[in-house]
């Protein structure tokens, strides 16, 4: 499947809203993965796909995942819509022909994030935070910042993201905390070396 036939058949599969987010992700993916040189159609077919699956809740997603062997965690279990990253990776693979792990692994953490992510997936995660449409508080900080160093605003927009989740009360993934703890290790180890 071409990524025209892609994006018409996903056009038909989300809201107009969700449609739009999915090419401003796409486009920013683009950008992102030409400053880091990383190939820019896996970039592209992650960003446009990495919330094919948004329309698939509740009772839906969940026979989705039991039928995809997706294993629901007690975080999941209770904030279902964190399952759209990991149904959204079997859905491209199913529906729209995608055999790219990478490609694949950045759609299935574009939402928690992981330990030790890829470029692609730090890409494909950071342009759904930054994409032109999201207005909030800081935002424009880690736009500025992404495009001189991607580790330090995914750093940012993960803190923030935590920070958000704590002051509704909500659960933490796993995957968030152990990307931010791993990026932090990271850093410090990197500064260790140079000091």
């Amino acid at each position: 499947m071409t990524r025209y036939e892609m994006t018409n058949k996903l056009r038909s599969a989300i809201s107009k809203k969700r449609f739009i987010h999915s090419i401003n992700v796409m486009n920013c993916a683009v950008e992102l993965a030409k400053r880091y040189e990383v190939d820019t159609e896996k970039a592209a077919i992650a960003g446009l796909l990495h919330d094919c699956a948004k329309n698939i809740e509740g009772d839906e997603a969940l026979r989705l995942c039991e039928k995809f062997n997706i294993e629901l965690d007690n975080v999941t279990r209770y904030q279902p819509s964190l399952l759209h990253g990991p149904l959204g990776s079997k859905i491209a693979e199913i529906e729209y022909g995608i055999s790219d792990r990478e490609i694949l692994s950045a759609i299935y953490y574009h939402t928690t994030g992981c330990e030790n992510m890829s470029l692609l997936e730090k890409i494909i995660y950071i342009a759904d935070y930054i994409e032109p449409g999201r207005r909030f508080p800081g935002v424009e900080e880690v736009r500025k910042t992404v495009f001189e160093n991607i580790d330090a605003a995914i750093i940012m927009s993960l803190d923030r993201t935590i920070k958000h989740v704590l002051l509704r009360g909500g659960l933490l993934h796993p995957n968030t905390v152990n990307a931010r703890n791993y990026m932090i290790i990271e850093k410090l180890a990197q500064n260790q070396e140079s000091g």
